[in-house]
């Protein structure tokens, strides 16, 4: 029993990896003197095995099956075609919290003539525009910068700060944004409808860039564009 300690020290490593990036769902800790040092040691093979399917899980199944998605708007369609080998985990999250339904209904919240829209906040579905901008999906996942310059049509990640992304993310109408290059995960790009996004862009705002007017976001079909 004398190696308890170092299997112990094994499976808290092992129990920290096999959590992700991109939840913030903690489990209680098992009792471990339930197991003696044969189970331990099994338990530690059966941990490094989860945290193995998990994380290629997690950055691979949805990426691999769909590299685009229809923004279905009740002002028109937007069509965009993610970056998938430079930013694989941001284009993963957005796959599936849209598939998920997550983003159905929310609205743009942030409008910004010549600069850029922005959406994904779930706190944006019901009709008090106050905490609109501040939810997210309950976690916070790692930037993904690459060298693609944010420019008209790109698709990028809102954040509060580095290392700070949810849910929320924004299209830019600016023919450039270099203050916002290394600083925002750009994951792809319009290739279908930006005159929509030109219609969001026009619509009338208050003082906090709030669109007076819904732009509901009424669903995301994810597809697979050749």
């Amino acid at each position: 029993m004398k190696n308890i300690p170092l299997i112990l020290i094994l499976l808290f490593t092992l129990s920290a990896c096999a959590t992700t990036n991109l939840t913030t769902e903690k489990n209680a800790p098992e009792n471990l003197n339930n197991y003696n040092d044969s189970e331990l040691v099994q338990k530690i093979g059966q941990l490094s095995r989860n945290s193995s399917s998990e994380n290629t899980t997690n950055s691979d199944s949805l990426s691999n099956s769909f590299n685009g998605a229809i923004l279905k708007t009740n002002l028109g369609d937007i069509k965009v075609k993610f970056f998938s080998e430079e930013s694989p985990n941001t284009v993963n999250n957005f796959l599936q919290l849209a598939k998920s339904g997550f983003y159905d209904k929310t609205k743009f919240h942030r409008v910004i003539s010549g600069f850029m829209i922005q959406g994904g906040d779930p706190n944006s579905k019901d009709d008090n525009w106050a905490d609109d901008g501040t939810g997210g999906p309950g976690y916070k996942f790692a930037d993904e910068f690459n060298s693609k310059k944010l420019v008209a049509g790109n698709l990028a990640m809102a954040n509060s700060g580095p290392n700070t992304n949810g849910s929320q993310f924004f299209i830019v109408t600016a023919q450039a944004t270099p203050w916002l290059d290394g600083r925002h995960t750009n994951f792809g790009e319009v290739v279908e409808g930006m005159p929509v996004v030109k219609m969001i862009e026009a619509v009338k705002t208050n003082e906090r860039d709030h669109p007076m007017d819904d732009v509901i976001i009424n669903s995301i079909e994810l597809i697979n564009i050749k």
